[in-house]
């Protein structure tokens, strides 16, 4: 026996058939007039056609006639003819009585050894359900992102009547160092509550650190500086966009380094600027906070611990960066730089 001989038409059709009957998924063999040869029990069973009264009829008048669309009659005979197949065809199945169902269908001609019989095989899939969960499951991140809008808009409102108070205390408080506490905390209010207006008006959970830097300097500098013909805080900023925590940190590292550069680098009114820079490339960046001030201390630099400090520090860490202060000539430079290499070598490595 030749194993290589093609199988018998009547093996090859027996052979469909059994494999039509005997699929789990929603499966019709046709001939060529379009008439239904056989179908799986589960395409009789999902669309409730009796079977006895199917076998031989025009695909198109079973059932009740729900099958007879003009659109899909013509794709079948195309696809009969061999002038197409039909991929991804999507169609509503209404049945009376019956909710309408959501189809998507696939045929192609099957090739096998009688050539003179036309047979193809519709394959019919319901993606009703799937649909109308893909539809909840969009109304309910619609509904969350809403709801997440208006949250943060209340907490940004919020903060900034506690930013308001603080302000407000500090103008009435007789004690210097208190009035200076008091500010401090005004501005590292104002620097989340500026993260949450910007979260409030993004649509993906990210914050533009321009236009974040600049609305956070603005008010450092409206609440810190007397004259802005004295002092000016300048930003420059490239347009990265990076998730709400780091922002929240960097915010947070920008705010105390230019308190820091107002309190220090400009004593007995002295003119001068802060510069606040931040550029990213790829995974690597660097924010640097500098003035032009008078500078380190001579000699052996005195660095008090503080909150501020501890602050810078702690961030610093959280974000795997490196700090490092210089001397600008005139003023100085405080540089955060993250290097994705080294952190991810440190990270693996603890």
């Amino acid at each position: 026996m030749n194993q290589d001989a093609p199988l018998q038409p009547e093996t090859s059709l027996s052979l469909a058939l059994a494999v039509v009957a005997s699929s789990s998924a929603p499966i019709v063999l046709l001939d060529g007039d379009l008439r239904l040869i056989a179908a799986s029990t589960s395409f009789y069973r999902a669309f409730r056609i009796d079977a006895h009264k199917a076998t031989a009829r025009k695909f198109t008048r079973i059932g009740d006639g729900e099958w007879n669309v003009a659109q899909l009659s013509a794709l079948l005979s195309a696809t009969a003819s061999g002038l197409a197949e039909v991929h991804g065809y999507e169609m509503d199945l209404r049945r009376p009585g019956q909710d309408t169902r959501r189809l998507v269908l696939d045929a192609q001609m099957l090739d096998y050894a009688d050539t003179t019989q036309v047979r193809l095989l519709l394959t019919v899939t319901d993606v009703t359900d799937a649909l109308v969960a893909a539809k909840v499951k969009d109304d309910l991140l619609r509904e969350k992102a809403i709801l997440l809008r208006e949250v943060q808009h209340r907490v940004a409102n919020s903060l900034q009547i506690i930013a308001s108070i603080l302000l407000q205390s500090a103008r009435k408080v007789q004690s210097e160092e208190t009035r200076n506490h008091l500010k401090s905390a005004h501005s590292r209010v104002m620097s989340i509550a500026a993260v949450q207006q910007q979260l409030a008006a993004s649509s993906g959970g990210e914050v533009e650190l321009r236009s974040y830097f600049e609305q956070l300097c603005r008010s450092l500098g409206a609440s810190m500086i007397y004259d802005p013909e004295q002092l000016s805080i300048d930003v420059n900023v490239d347009k990265t966009l990076t998730e709400a925590n780091i922002s929240i940190s960097l915010g947070l590292i920008v705010t105390e380094l230019v308190i820091n550069a107002l309190k220090h680098a400009f004593p007995k009114h002295r003119k001068g600027k802060i510069t606040v820079d931040y550029h990213a490339t790829g995974k690597d960046w660097t924010l640097q906070v500098g003035d032009d001030g008078i500078g380190m201390p001579t000699g052996e630099i005195d660095v008090k611990p503080g909150l501020g400090t501890g602050i810078v520090e702690a961030l610093s860490n959280q974000l795997a960066a490196q700090i490092t202060v210089a001397d600008a000539m005139p003023g100085t430079n405080v540089s955060i730089t993250h290097q994705h290499h080294i952190a991810e070598v440190d990270r693996t490595a603890v």
